[in-house]
C-alpha cells in the first residue's frame, strides 16, 4: 500500500479546556475564533484535496440549553477531582450559539458534513478522561452511547475515536469496538508521550522535552508500517506529531517545526508508511494567519509527495477500511 497521510483534529471548543486555566482569560480569543478556523481549514483542505477527521466532543452537537440538559448520559463520571466533570457548567449556558459560540458546534458541524471528503468522529461525549481516578467502564459506556446518539440524530455514523488528552485506556478499547468504532488514535511510541492522568502530565521536564521535540528530532520520525497496524478488532492509528501552534516567542524556530513535520511526511511517502498529524482547531484561534501560513507549507509538501510517491490523504475511517481489505 502507498503511504498514507492522516490528519485528526480534536474539535472541542470550551469543553476541551473547561477544567484548565485556558477556560478563561487570555485564551478566550482562541475559543471564540474556532468557527473562523474551521472555515479556513475547509477552504484550504479543499484547495489541496486533503481529508480531515474532526474528532468531535459530543456536547458540541447540542443546539441549546434544553438539549444539553436532555442529553445527559444515564451514568456520569464520578471523577475523584470534581473539576473534571463538565455537567455542572451546563447551568451557566443561557445564550444562543450565535451569542456564545464557545459552547456550541452545531453550525460548524453542518459545514463539515457538507464536505463529503471529511469525517466526523468522536472525542467522547463529555471530553471523558479514561485514565482519571474515580470514573468507571460503565460510565464510559454511557458517555459513548450518548456520543453515538447525538451523532446519529445529526446523520453521522461514528466509526473513529480520539481519546481526550490521549488517555488511551486499553480496557476500554473492546467497548469502543463493540459500539462500532473501527479505529482510534494512539500515542507516539516513546516514554515522553505515554498518557497518564492529567495531574501526572505536568512534570516540567516532560513538557520541556515535548516542546523541544517539536523543533528537533529527539524521539524519531514516528511513521508506521501499515502492515503492522492491521487488527482483527479496533485499529490503532498512532499519532506521529502534534502540530504546535505558532509561537511569537519562538518565531525564529517556526521553520524548524514545519521541517520536522515535512521530513517525516517524506519518509512515510517514500517507505509507504503512515504519518498522522493532529492538533485542536482552537490552537489556531490566535495568530490565525501565521498558523495557516505554516499549515499551507505542510499541505504543499503533501501535494508534491502525492505527485512523486502517490502519498494519499485518508480519514481515520478510510484508512481503517483499507487496512481491513
Amino acid at each position: 500500500m502507498n503511504g498514507q497521510f492522516v490528519i485528526s483534529l480534536d474539535f472541542e471548543k470550551f469543553w476541551g479546556v473547561f477544567d484548565s486555566a485556558a477556560s478563561n482569560g487570555g485564551y478566550m480569543e482562541n475559543l471564540e475564533n474556532v468557527d473562523i478556523v474551521i472555515d479556513r481549514l475547509l477552504q484550504l483542505s479543499n484547495t489541496y484535496q486533503i481529508k480531515l477527521t474532526f474528532s468531535t466532543v459530543g456536547l458540541l452537537f447540542n443546539k441549546n440549553k434544553e438539549e444539553f440538559i436532555s442529553n445527559i448520559p444515564s451514568s456520569c463520571p464520578s471523577y475523584k477531582l470534581d473539576k473534571h466533570n463538565p455537567y455542572p457548567l451546563i447551568n451557566s449556558i443561557n445564550k444562543s450559539e450565535e451569542e456564545e459560540k464557545k459552547y456550541f458546534g452545531y453550525r460548524a458541524l453542518q459545514k463539515i458534513a457538507d464536505h463529503d471528503q471529511h469525517e466526523i468522529g468522536t472525542h467522547t461525549y463529555s471530553h471523558y478522561y479514561c485514565l482519571e481516578e474515580g470514573q468507571t467502564l460503565e460510565q464510559f459506556n454511557a458517555d459513548l452511547k450518548m456520543a453515538i446518539k447525538v451523532a446519529e440524530n445529526f446523520g453521522i455514523d461514528l466509526q473513529s475515536i480520539v481519546f481526550p488528552r490521549n488517555q488511551v485506556n486499553p480496557a476500554y478499547l473492546i467497548s469502543c469496538y463493540n459500539h462500532g468504532i473501527k479505529s482510534y488514535r494512539g500515542y507516539e511510541n516513546h516514554s515522553i508521550y505515554k498518557p497518564n492522568a492529567k495531574e501526572k502530565t505536568t512534570n516540567p521536564l516532560l513538557r520541556i522535552l515535548r516542546l523541544a521535540d517539536a523543533y528537533i528530532n529527539i524521539t524519531g520520525r514516528h511513521t508506521y508500517k501499515l502492515e503492522e497496524l492491521k487488527s482483527n478488532t479496533i485499529i490503532n492509528l498512532p499519532s506521529s506529531r502534534f502540530f504546535r501552534p505558532y509561537s511569537k516567542t519562538l518565531k525564529t524556530l517556526e521553520p524548524l517545526k514545519v521541517l520536522r513535520i515535512t521530513k517525516a511526511m517524506k519518509k512515510a511517502a517514500i517507505k509507504g508508511e503512515l504519518f498522522h498529524l493532529w492538533w485542536h482547531p482552537h490552537n489556531f484561534g490566535k495568530h490565525i494567519d501565521e498558523n495557516f501560513y505554516n499549515l499551507e507549507k505542510v499541505f504543499k509538501t503533501f501535494q508534491q509527495l502525492s505527485k512523486d510517491y502517490d502519498f494519499t490523504s485518508s480519514t481515520m475511517t478510510d484508512l481503517a477500511k483499507k487496512l481491513n481489505l
